[in-house]
């Protein structure tokens, strides 16, 4: 009884302690019933047995009033929290439907494709409106000004390239051996008119020496047909280029210039310009605006080909239109020293273009017919070009070619991009081939070329002429269009001019010769011989078979004078109009007209508008920080300790027979862990 006694009161006794130990270990009310429930079965379950019991951890102490208000930045703890928000909160139309119809996975899928469907119609119109922009179109807008307007500059030419005297043995010579070369090709022989032995002193002995290895041949290309022209080759004469035509005419044209140019560029710089001019010959007759013309209204100088030129440059303006308003010259177009080998036009060279500008007659010029009066209108243009990105042009900045010609970059005329041309290639002439080419103003301290001086001269031209042609050369890209032009338009019409009951007294008062004989001092000089002729080429038509090119006939006479109305020419030049065009180039897509398409198509195929767009922009910026946060604590985790990760004791610090409790989380043993262990402790010391 009262070993009985006292286990029962060491029981009590423990129980006692556990509960008070418990009420201070466990502040609340549910912890200490809990508690003291679990103790007490334990205690009636008899002597010598101790249960360990399993309690949940306590809950977290309360935070404080600072943590619980709202911070900064908040993220979502996940990415579906995140997508839910966005469909529910966003303002794109369709984006809401994805939630509301979250328990129908049939609509949940069917608007998750209308999106995604849209999203990619969206991007493919997008695609293509960027592919236009970058493409910097540009569209033409035409309006209509009125104001006065300077009369532009015309150019006149007669179409007679002279012979300088210090050069007419040269010329002689030339002739000569033009005879032989087409003589040698045709069996023609053509007679020239010449000037009388006694007519001039003789001349100095000759300078320049003919290269006669450059000759007319007929030259047969690989597998083309035989066509007539020349060779020039390098000075080692082991690459020649081949001047190859199919008309005969255009062969001895082109032959003859080359020679002609040598021996232009082999004269001294005091007699390239020595020929007198014959303006008072050649313009008859010149009224603009009802007021008679002055010479000083006129500046003259000389073309290798077309001859003496003469320039108006009034500086009236154009107070009305039409043909009484502008300019009207009777013109002469009688030949004088006429070389028929260089020049086989008979007319004039007209070529309107801007004040102050060379004219470059090859490629605007146009011809007047003789015995016709010629009616010429013009309207004027202006194009005002865009700049980079939607072209290239310039304002006369960045242009690194020094012009050789008496005009700028800061002048409005399409003759500025040609004379920039020229001046490039004549430049590039100088450092390749060591002299400049005779038609284009030469640099400072160069010379022209002529095969007296540089035997090889033609053959490095053509090739680089050739690579000018195929843009080879940068002259192109370093010669830029104007950004601001202006151009003019030209209609032209034609009539007889003088009429057959007309042309006697007209000729009369305008004291023409043309309906004389020659004049005295010039004589017609005999066919050469035939013991004089050359013998025949080893190229010539008459050893070559298949003959391909026709033969001309032997020594046709001269044909005889031209009708008096032959030799006139009168040409009116008027504005048709004082209005001009101005031609505008506008971009297709500016930046606003860019933005305005961009949210045309958003609201398409969205309905929202540039705000949708920052919220998805904050989506995007939302995902990638909680993707960011994510890793960052995945890493942590796969670097953290093994022992750290679970809240249950080391065995050690457990008595023996006492399990682990299962739920415990915590990285430490906590109060109530101290409290089981402790009664278990008391139980086993009754017990003994």
């Amino acid at each position: 009884m009262s070993h009985s006694r006292t286990v029962t009161s060491t029981a009590t006794v423990t129980t006692i302690e556990a509960t008070q130990h418990g009420r201070m270990e466990m502040p609340t009310q549910g912890g200490s019933s809990l508690e003291a429930g679990a103790l007490a079965q334990a205690a009636g379950r008899g002597p010598g047995t101790c249960t360990c019991l399993q309690l949940p951890p306590p809950p977290p102490p309360p935070a404080p009033e600072e943590e619980r208000r709202e911070r900064l930045v908040e993220l979502h703890t996940s990415f579906r929290e995140m997508i839910t928000f966005f469909c529910t909160n966003a303002t794109i139309h369709g984006t809401i439907r994805l939630v509301c119809s979250s328990q129908n996975r049939l609509k949940t899928a069917s608007w998750g494709l209308l999106l995604v469907g849209s999203l990619g119609m969206l991007y493919w119109q997008f695609g293509l409106l960027f592919e236009q922009y970058w493409r910097y179109p540009v569209s033409m807008t035409v309006s209509v000004r009125s104001e006065r307007k300077l009369f532009p500059s015309v150019t006149l030419c007669d179409m007679n390239p002279h012979r300088p005297h210090a050069a007419r043995h040269h010329l002689w010579a030339l002739d000569d051996f033009a005879r032989e070369n087409i003589y040698s090709l045709y069996r023609f022989n053509f007679s020239e008119s010449r000037d009388a032995p006694g007519a001039e002193a003789p001349g100095p002995e000759p300078i320049f020496q003919l290269d006669r290895r450059v000759c007319l041949q007929r030259l047969s290309p690989p597998g083309g047909q035989n066509r007539v022209g020349f060779k020039l080759c390098n000075s080692a004469g082991s690459d020649c280029i081949q001047r190859a035509y199919s008309s005969g005419v255009a062969a001895t044209r082109e032959w003859y210039r080359f020679h002609y140019v040598n021996i232009l560029a082999s004269l001294p710089a005091t007699h390239k310009d020595s020929r007198h001019s014959h303006g008072s010959r050649f313009i008859l007759s010149c009224r603009y605006d009802g007021q008679d013309c002055q010479a000083r209204h006129f500046q003259t100088s000389q073309h290798p080909t077309y001859g003496s030129c003469y320039t108006f440059n009034g500086v009236w303006a154009a107070q009305r239109p039409g043909v009484t308003h502008g300019i009207s010259l009777v013109l002469s177009t009688e030949r004088q020293d006429h070389l028929p080998l260089l020049s086989t036009e008979a007319g004039v060279k007209v070529m309107i273009h801007r004040r102050g500008h060379a004219p470059f007659l090859e490629h605007q010029g146009f011809s007047v017919r003789p015995g016709t009066e010629t009616t010429i209108g013009i309207r004027e243009d202006e194009v005002h070009r865009l700049g980079s990105p939607y072209g290239h042009c310039t304002d006369g900045t960045g242009v690194d070619v020094r012009l050789l010609y008496n005009t700028s970059y800061t002048r409005q005329s399409p003759a500025v991009p040609q004379a920039c041309l020229a001046s490039c290639f004549q430049q590039l002439m100088v450092e390749t081939c060591s002299c400049g080419y005779f038609f284009y103003p030469l640099p400072a301290g160069a010379q022209y070329c002529s095969y007296t001086r540089h035997p090889a001269w033609g053959h490095c031209f053509h090739r680089l002429y050739k690579d000018l042609q195929t843009h080879r050369l940068p002259c192109a890209s370093r010669c830029p269009q104007l950004c601001r032009e202006s151009s003019y338009k030209l209609s032209a019409g034609t009539s007889r001019w003088p009429s057959s009951k007309s042309a006697g007294w007209i000729l009369a008062l305008l004291d023409t010769p043309g309906h004389r004989s020659p004049r005295p001092g010039r004589a017609q000089l005999p066919p050469a011989k035939a013991t004089s002729r050359p013998p025949p080429l080893p190229s010539s038509p008459s050893s070559a078979p298949g003959e391909s090119l026709p033969s001309w006939p032997r020594a046709r006479p001269l044909p005889p004078a031209p009708h008096p109305r032959g030799t006139l020419a009168k040409v009116n030049i008027f504005y048709q109009e004082l209005n001009y065009r101005t031609v505008d180039e506008t971009p297709v897509y500016s930046a606003p007209q860019l933005l305005s398409a961009m949210g045309s198509l958003w609201s398409l195929w969205f309905g929202s508008s540039v705000l949708s767009v920052v919220e998805v922009l904050e989506l995007l910026l939302d995902a990638a920080a909680l993707a960011l946060l994510l890793c960052c604590r995945r890493l942590r985790g796969a670097r953290g300790q093994p022992g750290t990760a679970t809240g249950a004791p080391a065995p050690s610090q457990r008595p023996a027979g006492c399990p682990a409790a299962a739920g415990m989380t915590s990285h430490a043993p906590g109060p109530s862990w101290l409290h089981l262990r402790r009664g278990c402790q008391g139980s086993s010391r009754s017990l003994g």
